[in-house]
């Protein structure tokens, strides 16, 4: 378009030419100008409003479905966890179990082998029996207790005072021994030292006692020998009385000799020493060999039957387990994924408070808009009155008296059929006014005075 063309330009033309003020028509195109840029920004705003409230609908929607579908999955997750670990407070429980038999099997471990735990047992039942069979001699014999029964009994009670004194080497000896090697070592060596110089004492007397035993059997087996041979050398033909009174004097000295031999071996002190500390050994003995192989024993007892049994049941029971964990770990991860998924793809969808925001920007803008279009319509429509009483003042002032009495009269009758029109329109209900308050046809003060000076004209 050329710029003499514009109507712009022929507007500024015409306002230059009739000496028209230029800022009046400036300020109505600044206004209409930015009227229309605000009309169109409100018209972007209000789609963009449709645009975000449509969006958020269709959120609310996906968001509502995919939690929808998020909580089964996670209910899912929620009872398989509380499944495995469940399982899994079950598998550290029998872990520590596992752990913990195994540390006592461990500590159960005894100083001496399974074959030294018997040989010390065979060595205690021997001491026992070695026991109860001097005090069944004794019972017997010296007790003088005839009955079978209640010799054997009460032998039998006294051969069980190596198991009375078991449990006072246990305590005393040996468990605190076991427990702290330093601080009672000194006890414990003593201990063995005075046991080991008594049995050597015991055995030196034994050894004396079946010496002299020995030595006494010999004799008699030498006068046994005299005897025979006495009884041999005598003839049984011979009549002679005297010679068989001899002979019978000497047989009968040779068996007192041997009484006497025998008297002499019972009333010796050595075989009363023998029989006591043979009797206190043997019971000491016994208690001590029975407190070393019955611990080993059961230790081994323990560790073997009872220790190894057990971790034998955990073992199983812990692949029992294991087997019930894999199906709930797998069920488990794949649930996992899904929510993972589902969580995603919910985490992608656009953020439900900030569509809410926008829309409340939006609304904010639009309502900000429309108050700056208001004043812009405003600041046009004044600029544009201002424009036409500016142009029309000054056509006014360039027209003749007649010209301008004729124009007034124009515009006077053109305002008066706007007026007449306008009455025309009215609703139907409404009747007009005459005759009110003196007024001639209805007419109010101002359209009399236009009518008196249409008159004039």
């Amino acid at each position: 378009m050329e710029p003499t063309t514009n109507p712009d330009f022929q507007h500024g033309y015409t306002s230059g030419v009739e000496g028209v003020n230029r800022e009046t028509y400036e300020g109505y195109l600044s206004s209409q100008i930015n009227t229309d840029w605000l009309s169109e920004r409100i018209q972007e705003k209000r789609t963009e409003l449709t645009t975000v409230e449509r969006q958020l609908a269709e959120s609310t929607e996906a968001n509502r479905t995919a939690f929808a579908s998020l909580q089964t999955h996670a209910l899912s997750v929620e009872r398989l966890g509380k499944q495995l670990g469940q399982r899994e407070a079950d598998r550290q429980g029998l872990e520590s179990d596992r752990t913990n038999l195994r540390e006592r099997r461990t500590k159960a471990a005894p100083d001496y082998s399974l074959l030294a735990g018997l040989l010390f047992l065979v060595a205690g039942i021997s001491f026992l029996a070695g026991d109860l069979i001097i005090s069944h001699e004794i019972v017997a014999y010296a007790l003088n207790i005839r009955n079978t029964n209640e010799a054997w009994a009460f032998a039998v009670g006294l051969a069980m005072v190596s198991v009375l004194l078991k449990p006072a080497y246990d305590r005393l000896i040996e468990q605190p021994y076991q427990e702290n090697p330093v601080q009672y070592g000194s006890r414990y060596g003593r201990f063995k030292m005075g046991l080991a110089i008594f049995s050597v004492l015991t055995l030196a007397v034994l050894g004396w006692f079946r010496y002299e035993a020995y030595r006494t059997d010999q004799l008699k087996a030498a006068i046994n020998k005299s005897v025979r041979q006495l009884q041999l050398n005598t003839d049984p033909t011979a009549g002679t009385q005297d010679l068989s009174a001899a002979t019978l004097n000497k047989i009968e000295k040779q068996l007192s000799e041997s009484s006497e031999l025998n008297l002499a071996l019972v009333n010796s002190p050595w075989a009363l020493l023998s029989f006591v500390l043979s009797g206190i050994l043997f019971a000491l003995a016994g208690a001590v060999c029975l407190g070393i192989s019955l611990p080993v024993l059961s230790a081994f007892w323990f560790r073997w039957l009872q220790a190894d049994v057990k971790l034998w049941k955990l073992r199983r029971r812990l692949k029992r387990l294991d087997k019930e964990i894999a199906p709930i770990e797998a069920a488990l991860s794949e649930q996992r994924i899904q929510q993972n998924i589902l969580q995603h793809n919910l985490d992608l969808l656009p953020d439900l408070n900030a569509l809410k925001a926008r829309c409340e920007s939006v609304s904010a803008d639009l309502t900000t808009l429309y108050a700056e279009l208001k004043l812009a319509q405003t600041d046009s429509r004044i600029s544009n009155f201002n424009d036409g009483y500016g142009q029309g003042e000054a056509r006014l002032a360039n027209l003749s008296d007649d010209e301008q009495r004729q124009l007034r009269k124009e515009m006077l009758s053109l305002h008066h059929s706007s007026r007449s029109s306008t009455s025309e329109i009215r609703p139907a209900n409404t009747q007009p006014v005459n005759g009110t308050n003196g007024k001639q046809n209805g007419l109010r003060p101002y359209q009399a005075i236009r009518k008196f000076l249409e008159d004039e004209l």
